[in-house]
């Protein structure tokens, strides 16, 4: 009984844990960032605003006058740069950029990522799979993200998939596999529900009824079959 009661409290504290260390983590970060570009550009744009002849002290800082003139300045960015003349000028100073070379892996590596995160879209996983990876007899659960294509289905005999075997807790990492689809076991439950099995390291695992019962309440249809001795016996009897 106290055994059973020290598990569950054990559960309920990582389970807390692993929910709170990603929103400490975003607060800790978007303040960071906040008192970085407050504590950076806040007195010169406090200087231009006096320059200007706007009636500000000398010495005196506008607090969050730094964020919000960055959010302005990217602002004002986006709308330069999504015409012709601000793309070509966009063009011009990344090709500046990649010939300087310290510069050019710095730049190349943050653009990389940035643009990943930006596209990353998770209805891009279409099907919550088990697979035996790294190595026959391990199960590991992954999603199909789509068909394989080119190349890669070109050399193989096989009908195969791409399959995402992602890193627990970070889900942003991880393995992409190629596998046949013959050999990949599909699980009743969704995307999210995967999503959020492999965030808490396996703590948090969705309902599952074996006898087929649907999320709704409802059962599957099952099909029962009669031996026909059976059916040819009731109809002696009738």
């Amino acid at each position: 009984m106290f055994k059973r009661l020290k598990n569950r409290l054990r559960n309920y504290f990582i389970t807390g844990l692993l929910i709170t260390l990603p929103i400490a983590f975003t607060i800790f970060i978007l303040n960071f960032l906040f008192r970085l570009l407050d504590d950076s550009l806040s007195p010169t744009f406090t200087k231009l605003l006096i320059i200007a002849g706007a009636p500000i002290q000398e010495g005196y800082r506008i607090p969050g006058l730094g964020v919000f003139m960055t959010l302005v300045a990217i602002f004002l960015i986006g709308v330069i740069t999504t015409n012709v003349m601000g793309a070509k000028l966009l063009k011009l100073g990344e090709k500046i950029l990649e010939r300087i070379p310290i510069v050019r892996n710095v730049y190349t590596g943050a653009k990389q990522v940035v643009t990943t995160i930006a596209t990353t879209d998770t209805g891009a996983f279409n099907e919550v799979v088990v697979v035996e990876f790294p190595r026959k007899g391990i199960w590991s659960m992954g999603f199909i993200t789509s068909q394989t294509r080119g190349e890669v289905q070109e050399i193989t005999e096989e009908e195969v998939v791409n399959i995402f075997i992602p890193t627990t807790p970070n889900p942003t990492s991880g393995f992409l596999i190629f596998v046949p689809k013959k050999d990949t076991t599909p699980l009743s439950m969704t995307v999210e529900e995967g999503i959020k099995m492999v965030i808490s390291c396996g703590i948090v695992t969705p309902k599952y009824d074996k006898h087929g019962e649907l999320k709704d309440g409802t059962r599957e249809p099952q099909t029962v079959e009669i031996d026909p001795q059976t059916i040819n016996k009731l109809d002696a009897n009738s």
